[in-house]
């Protein structure tokens, strides 16, 4: 089942969760330093390091849910586990990004800080597939 239209949906999840946070840059500071996904393990603040684990939790989740595809019931749990842990990360990245200090210098948002709304899509994607599946599985046991 690994050629499924849900296994595209939940790589694309992975690929953009740990992959992407490390070629765009989440935003800029001030002094036009980039602020990406690896500089927050340098930072000793738990809000920054909570972010960069989270991404990767997400990324991991995906991939194990891609290889759990025999028990559709737990792939779809774990997928709104996900979808959870994508709005708390979305939650921790909006309050991150408003308490910026800017001043008079405007800070850049990156586009990587949206990246969790496209892991939600996607997850949600996979889900309702997913339930197709289950659905044609039931209809075929019931003229059984």
């Amino acid at each position: 089942m690994i050629q499924r239209i849900q296994s595209v949906y939940l790589l694309l999840v992975g690929i953009i969760s740990g992959g992407l946070v490390f070629v765009f840059d989440l935003w800029k500071e001030r002094n036009d330093q980039s602020v990406d996904i690896m500089s927050f393990f340098i930072q000793p603040k738990l809000l920054t390091t909570s972010i960069s684990v989270a991404f990767f939790l997400i990324a991991f989740m995906a991939i194990v849910s891609l290889f759990v595809f025999k028990n559709r019931k737990f792939q779809m749990n774990l997928n709104r586990f996900n979808i959870l842990i994508n709005l708390i990360l979305l939650g921790l990245l909006a309050y991150h990004l408003l308490n910026l200090s800017g001043g008079i210098i405007i800070s850049e948002k990156g586009i990587g800080s949206f990246l969790p709304l496209a892991s939600i899509v996607l997850l949600y994607l996979a889900n309702r597939a997913i339930q197709k599946d289950e659905n044609l599985v039931k209809s075929v046991d019931r003229l059984r």
